[in-house]
């Protein structure tokens, strides 16, 4: 299609004010880039001294770790990958640290602290979303193994009123699940096999051990006797300094441009195409992390560059196998295709086998690693999208146009058939 390069381009355009300035139509409210939270490291942030409230004892070390990871938790849920939740047995405190949100500009710790809300509502509730069992129903959680197949399981001591309430649930449940939310986050739903009775429960078909212990200590955590309250609240300053943030734009920027001045002189209309296409694919890096808010850190900036490098590869990738063709005797519509055919494959096992570890680290990581894995799989997500499909479609628009056919535009020795 002839005016598919300028049709790209436009979209391309679009999309870069949305992720810069944000967008409001009606009641969609999109957000950009000047609404991003970026990490301690870049922005500063709070730190945070929970104890527990209203506790005539001391807390547990079981107790202090099953809030630990509530707070992490819900950090995830709300994309704070910036964090550092450490456990003070001696005083038994929990210490969190986390960035700023983007729209906080009074800068106002105790505000801050608002956002993390207070200790976890778990909540078991049945197809119709009714609770048949709250987490103060939980008297203990903990993870085992069956006793004929030794597969990991969890196993769930409830109260004496709980009891009750989960004989009756389960007995007119049997054949459906009963959804597991730690406030409304979705933790677990096992199907009921059988009603239970005797105030023991268990839940089976555990990945692993560690999945079994992890959810174990989730409903532990909802299952806490005690709520969490900040007692005190610092300022935290950025640890690369106030002016980083700029340094680090304007260093992309110039890397940008001196990357697309490369490919224009030495590829000529596919460096124009490639420009275009990285400008996209960093575009769509921009949307997926000020949209939902994903906290952007210096490690989440690197697979931002790590991403964009491999874009710049594909480009250069594709740019040279058009040449090579065109160089061996073939016509440029003819050269294109092959181009883009043969150069498939390689820049389809790089980002492949990337993809994958981005997955890993998404699934098993946590904090900054989180950030890092994120913006590093969208990155390759844009550069399948903007780096091989919408470059695909550009460079053959331009080839429709008379005035660009000459091979010498696209870095060829020879006349194009």
């Amino acid at each position: 299609m002839k005016p598919a390069f300028f049709i790209v381009v436009l979209i391309t355009a679009f999309a870069l004010y949305v992720a810069l300035f944000g967008l409001k139509l009606g009641g969609l409210t999109l957000n950009g880039a000047n609404n991003m939270r970026f990490g301690i490291d870049i922005r500063g942030g709070v730190e945070a001294v929970y104890s527990p409230k209203d506790l005539d004892r001391a807390p547990t070390d079981d107790e202090l770790e099953a809030a630990k990871a509530i707070i992490e938790t819900r950090m995830d849920a709300q994309n704070i990958t910036d964090r550092d939740v450490k456990i003070d047995s001696a005083n038994g405190q929990i210490i969190v640290q986390f960035p700023w949100k983007s729209d906080e500009t009074d800068f106002d710790p105790q505000k801050a602290v608002s956002e993390l809300g207070e200790t976890a509502h778990l909540t078991f509730r049945d197809p119709d979303g009714n609770i048949v069992l709250e987490g103060s129903d939980v008297k203990k959680s903990y993870a085992d193994f069956t006793s004929t197949t030794k597969t990991p399981i969890v196993v769930l001591e409830l109260t004496d009123d709980g009891a009750t309430k989960f004989s009756e649930a389960t007995g007119r449940l049997v054949g459906q699940k009963i959804s597991i939310y730690m406030d409304d986050t979705l933790i677990s739903a096992p199907t009921v096999k059988t009603q239970i009775t005797g105030g023991e429960a268990y839940i089976d078909n555990m990945e692993s051990e560690d999945a079994a212990a992890a959810l174990a200590q989730k409903i532990s955590s909802g299952a806490l006797p005690f709520s969490m309250e900040a007692k005190t609240t610092n300022i935290i300053s950025p640890t690369l300094g106030t002016g980083a943030l700029n340094v680090m734009v304007l260093a992309g920027e110039v890397a940008f441009a001196l990357v697309c001045l490369f490919m224009l002189l030495y590829y000529r209309v596919p460096g124009l195409v490639a420009c275009v296409a990285l400008a996209l694919q960093v575009t769509g890096q921009l949307l997926a992390l000020s949209i939902p808010q994903f906290t952007l850190t210096l490690p989440g900036i690197a697979g931002v560059i790590l991403s964009v490098g491999m874009g710049v590869d594909a480009n250069v990738i594709v740019s040279e196998r058009i040449k090579e063709e065109l160089n061996s005797g073939k016509t440029l519509r003819s050269a294109i295709d092959t181009g883009f055919s043969r150069a498939f494959s390689s820049v389809f096992d790089g980002n492949i086998t990337t993809i994958i570890v981005a997955i890993i680290l998404l699934i098993f990581g946590s904090g900054s690693l989180l950030s890092f894995g994120y913006t590093l799989l969208w990155g390759i997500i844009m550069n399948f999208v903007a780096g091989i499909s919408a470059s695909r479609l550009m460079i053959r628009s331009l080839a429709e146009y008379k005035g660009l056919r000459k091979p010498q535009y696209f870095g060829a020795r020879r006349l194009a058939q």
